[in-house]
């Protein structure tokens, strides 16, 4: 399994840069996980449009998803029509990203397969079970396994001792880490801070923690030191053109 980071941002992209992004490459499958803002144009840097195979989505806020629309754009509107991409995400995440063109325009561009959190489908080569986590709008934890890998992955989240069984024995367990050490009152329910991915990647064992989704301006060194107060393991910091290999 191959993973390479297209962005880390949380909210919105900071200058060059972009937000949360994730290719996933199998036995030469391409998923795309969380194609947020300003993803598209760094994805084309690898591969071309029409050489992904499926693209799985956490939640529908726009720095998670709003790159679709490029790309099934890019899919739909370049020379031949490539065949409609598979897109995976909870029950209507998407609806306004598809809105973006009128009535029809790429509709044969995707075919949208709604999936509640909480349960387990295949994609490709990979199993695919999730988690219903803490966030402002339904959001699934994403557990990917494929030959014996494991890549987890939080999308945004609050607090949740569902974390640990999301997380378990992971390979990598890339997770939201907003803020470095304390999450703001009002958003403490909804978000996580590197302190806390810290705390869930030591309760689960992981081998690799990947923390992502920063707010933007934050030093990365910050946000790693604040992990590393609890988990003893690998970490390091997602930034777009990382690429972690699991053997």
């Amino acid at each position: 399994m191959r993973i390479t980071v297209l962005g880390g941002c949380g909210a919105w992209p900071a200058a060059g840069q972009a937000c949360s992004g994730y290719l996933v490459e199998q036995d030469g499958f391409r998923l795309l996980v969380d194609p947020g803002y300003a993803t598209h144009p760094r994805l084309l840097a690898l591969r071309a449009a029409e050489e992904i195979d499926a693209v799985l989505v956490s939640h529908g806020h726009p720095d998670h998803c709003a790159d679709l629309h490029p790309l099934l754009r890019a899919r739909a509107l370049a020379g031949d029509a490539a065949p409609a991409l598979p897109v995976y995400s909870p029950p209507d995440a998407l609806n306004a990203v598809l809105a973006l063109d009128g009535p029809g325009s790429l509709r044969g561009a995707y075919r949208v397969h709604e999936f509640t959190a909480g349960g387990r489908f295949e994609i490709g080569p990979f199993q695919v079970d999730t988690w219903l986590l803490p966030h402002w709008v339904p959001n699934a934890g994403l557990r990917l396994s494929a030959d014996g890998q494991v890549l987890a992955y939080t999308g945004d989240t609050g607090p949740s001792p569902d974390l640990t069984a999301l997380a378990r024995d992971a390979d990598v367990f890339l997770a939201e880490a907003t803020y470095a050490e304390h999450v703001p009152e009002d958003s403490a329910r909804y978000l996580s801070s590197a302190r806390q991915a810290g705390e869930n990647a030591a309760k689960a064992d992981v081998g690799k923690l990947l923390l992502t989704h920063l707010w933007p301006g934050t030093a990365p060194e910050m946000i790693e030191e604040a992990a590393r107060q609890i988990f003893s393991g690998e970490i390091d910091v997602a930034h777009g053109g990382l690429q972690v290999d699991l053997d």
